[in-house]
């Protein structure tokens, strides 16, 4: 009897992991999508989501540069939440924001993440281009409540805009943002994996936890060197807002950094680790 049910346990497994096929890529151009609700209602999401990031991250940017400011008398340097808390509440916020949302778009929250999901054929080119645009949007108008609230300490602190910190220069800003992004979109592309799902769904693995982790991780390595960006509309919102010449002389890394660190992960996910260049040249010799 034992020895039954185990070989009809193990034909079962064979079964599945022989019936599990990965699900379709999404279209270049989807058109059916803009007549959609669900595609305005992700928009709103991607929006309000990182309006509340960029709102909650940026204040406590500024309150701890507040708390530890040496002109004000009687102030502790080494008091307020430090890099660590900064860290922590990036990291926790994603790790929230991407709990809520995932369900309604995907909870991108980051245009370099959404850049890497569309090389990954996970979303459409429409759908990847207005994600950025509902992002960079939410990013100017979370700053900008940030600002309308506490301009004398917003204005004062630098406004939680990324620049490439003293002693270091452009190439290393560059590179450090480059691999940031790369740990982030490599976390997510892993988190979400659909055959990971199937094939360790007795191991319960909560997406947005892993990805909140990779953000906090990546800020404790980054924030000395950049403030940490990885995130295009995190740093494009704090820039636009704060509009001073030095954030604007450095956005550059910014973009290229995260998108060149997006296409990386996404290359490595997809046709390393998921073999989807042996997939291919063995599709092409079967038709040849």
């Amino acid at each position: 009897m034992t020895k039954d049910v185990e070989v009809e346990v193990a034909e079962q497994v064979e079964f599945s992991a022989k019936d599990y096929h990965d699900p379709p890529p999404a279209p270049l151009i989807d058109p059916e999508e803009i007549g959609q609700w669900s595609f305005y209602r992700a928009l709103i999401a991607e929006f309000i989501a990182t309006l509340l990031f960029l709102y909650i991250t940026v204040l406590t940017v500024i309150g701890y540069k507040s708390q530890t400011d040496p002109s004000k008398p009687g102030v502790d340097e080494c008091g307020g939440v430090g890099i660590l808390g900064i860290a922590w509440a990036f990291g926790g916020m994603i790790f929230i924001l991407v709990y809520c949302t995932a369900g309604i778009s995907g909870g991108h929250i980051n245009p370099a993440v959404t850049f890497g999901l569309f090389l990954g054929q996970k979303v459409s080119l429409i759908r990847a281009v207005m994600y950025m645009v509902a992002q960079c949007a939410g990013a100017i108008c979370g700053v900008g409540l940030v600002k309308g609230f506490q301009k004398a300490y917003y204005v004062r602190y630098g406004g939680g805009a990324n620049a490439v910190a003293p002693g270091y220069n452009k190439g290393t800003a560059l590179g450090a943002e480059i691999i940031g992004t790369f740990v982030l979109v490599y976390t997510v592309f892993s988190a979400t994996d659909p055959k990971r799902n199937a094939r360790d769904s007795h191991v319960p693995v909560l997406a947005p936890l892993p990805i909140g982790f990779a953000v906090f991780m990546v800020h404790l390595a980054t924030i000395p060197i950049t403030g940490t960006g990885i995130n295009p509309a995190r740093s494009f919102g704090a820039a636009v807002i704060f509009n001073e010449s030095k954030p604007w002389d450095d956005h550059w890394i910014f973009w290229v950094g995260p998108f060149v660190g997006a296409a990386i992960a996404a290359f490595y996910h997809q046709y390393i680790l998921r073999a989807g260049a042996i997939k291919a040249l063995g599709s092409f010799r079967s038709n040849a």
